[in-house]
């Protein structure tokens, strides 16, 4: 992926902000999401897993509470 940003400057030709075009966005969007579910992922690996019945049922349960 090559960016190609387009530098907004102010009236001292400072760079202030930039410009992407929006698939270059969407992919830089993409990657942050995966890279935050993964670090998300790894930081609960060693947590207790619930099986797909008990998962229903704590679920279930958190509805009834809300």
């Amino acid at each position: 992926m090559e960016l190609q940003p387009n530098y907004i400057i102010d009236k001292d030709n400072h760079r202030i902000a930039v410009q992407l075009d929006i698939h270059t966005y969407e992919k830089i969007t993409e990657t942050l999401e995966n890279y935050a579910l993964f670090k998300l992922m790894d930081e609960n690996k060693d947590d207790v897993k619930l099986s797909l019945k008990d998962a229903r049922a704590y679920y279930a349960s958190l509805k009834k509470d809300s």
